[in-house]
């Protein structure tokens, strides 16, 4: 207390105010006050960072695994067409699409999967809130809504700027003897490439999903943009409401878009996508199933309980 007592003096006392102090003393006391681990920039700094790990480590990990799975399905895919015939057409351009497209395939299924209220509502009663933050389950949709964003680009970018011009350019019998099966032995030109279902679908889930995102920021969400008359409806929450099942039309387009691919003819090689989304669907049902057979189980033992301890109460009372 004497310590407090005799800085608080000082300050003050001092003609230019609590800014200053001039006694060694008391300067001497106000480093002293400071926790060690913050009075350098470095121990501050590492300080904070340890301190944020200790309060946000459910998010880390989860953020963390999330980022390891995409990178592992990017660098497999990128690696299995590095090994693939339609290297030699398109080099690396057709591996930087298709790996974009694998992770594309993973946030796709578990984008809707953040926003399902009643399963997360279940899950949160269950033992894994313990290591998963559900409360934070809307800032990881709108960190998978970026993901999706940078697959998108990568994915048609490539497409359209690398991947299309080296197919029509390619030599015509060359091209035969590598993508000739993948294509029915007809060398496309960029205009059939573009009308074809890939093509077509893969535009309209751009579109789609650029109008979709664009009225999900906060800016349209919460009218902050002042539009013209008529597209001053465009602004507000009942327009990203709105626009958002649109993405319904997306899905549809991503399934036919998947199985119509070019170049993979074998049918349960096009069906990743599904395959993950109905995989995340059997574990969360499974967790369902688990939650509520635990549920009836401890109801069912509560009024048991009731029952016997009843029981006892009139057998008592009958006794006596």
């Amino acid at each position: 207390m004497w310590q407090l007592e005799t800085l608080l003096k000082e300050m003050v006392s001092s003609e230019d105010g609590p800014k200053k102090i001039s006694n060694p003393k008391a300067m001497n006391l106000s480093k002293a006050m400071i926790p060690s681990k913050y009075r350098s920039p470095m121990s501050k700094y590492v300080s904070k960072i340890t301190e944020f790990a200790l309060d946000k480590w459910k998010v880390i990990w989860v953020v963390a695994l999330w980022l390891v799975i995409n990178l592992v399905l990017y660098i497999w895919k990128f690696k299995q067409y590095r090994q693939k015939g339609a290297y030699e057409v398109m080099g690396y351009c057709v591996c930087f699409a298709k790996g974009a497209a694998e992770t594309l395939k993973l946030n796709m299924a578990l984008i809707v999967l953040t926003m399902c209220r009643r399963t997360l509502t279940k899950l949160r009663e269950s033992f894994l809130s313990r290591i998963i933050p559900f409360d934070d389950n809307i800032n990881f949709h709108k960190m998978i809504a970026v993901a999706v964003v940078i697959g998108t680009l990568i994915h048609a970018t490539v497409h359209f700027t690398c991947d299309f011009p080296r197919l029509v350019s390619y030599p015509n019998e060359k091209f035969m003897a590598i993508l000739g099966d993948g294509f029915n032995y007809k060398q496309p030109d960029y205009i059939s490439l573009v009308k074809s279902t890939p093509g077509l679908t893969g535009i309209v889930m751009v579109l789609l999903m650029a109008f979709s995102f664009t009225l999900a920021t906060h800016s349209f969400r919460k009218s902050v943009v002042k539009l013209p008359a008529p597209l001053h409806r465009l602004a507000g929450f009942n327009s990203f409401w709105y626009a958002h099942h649109l993405l319904i039309v997306v899905y549809i387009c991503l399934v036919i878009h998947g199985y119509y691919l070019f170049l993979t003819k074998e049918w349960q090689k096009k069906t990743v996508c599904l395959v993950l989304t109905f995989f995340i669907a059997l574990t969360i049902s499974t967790l369902h199933l688990f939650i509520s057979i635990f549920q009836k189980y401890s109801l069912k033992m509560q009024f048991q309980h009731i029952c016997a301890s009843k029981l006892i109460e009139i057998v008592v009372y009958l006794v006596l």
